[in-house]
């Protein structure tokens, strides 16, 4: 089983801008549209770029849960994506180098403009971090922040 292991924040400043120029690091736009989701398992589909789609399975809560992640052929899902739930997330990821760890930062658009979070994917739960200091207030576990909350309910 495949264990995702993250730590999420809210980023209130643009200050992360420079550590992104400085790392070298990537952006990408992500399209996110969920099929099932309640506060301890969801299915999504993520399409990157427009070009490639995967499937992901999420079961759990917290800073650890079960995720099983498998690419889709696009136009499957773009079929499945009529069974949506709520509205799509649109954002623009972005990663930043963080020792050795990398800081997955998303820009979210549309009804979600200005809501900027990072997220740290951790190798254990008792990894040590030397967090910058542009990182707000964390919301590892709050639902109210989840992705799959963000697409039914709109912002907190």
């Amino acid at each position: 089983m495949g264990i995702e292991i993250e730590r999420r924040f809210l980023v209130e400043t643009d200050a992360w801008r420079a550590a992104f120029s400085a790392g070298g690091g990537a952006a990408r736009r992500l399209r996110q549209i969920y099929l099932a989701a309640d506060e301890t398992r969801t299915i999504r589909i993520r399409v990157t770029e427009g070009v490639s789609a995967a499937l992901t399975i999420k079961l759990g809560a917290g800073l650890s849960r079960g995720e099983f992640e498998y690419a889709i052929p696009l136009a499957d899902a773009d079929a499945m994506a009529v069974g949506a739930l709520g509205q799509p997330i649109d954002k623009t990821r972005h990663d930043i180098p963080l020792g050795r760890h990398t800081i997955e930062l998303d820009v979210y658009e549309g009804a979600l403009a200005h809501l900027v979070v990072a997220e740290i994917e951790l190798e254990t739960e008792t990894d040590v971090l030397d967090l910058p200091a542009w990182l707000g207030r964390e919301i590892t576990g709050d639902p109210a922040y989840s992705n799959a909350r963000l697409a039914l309910a709109g912002r907190p």
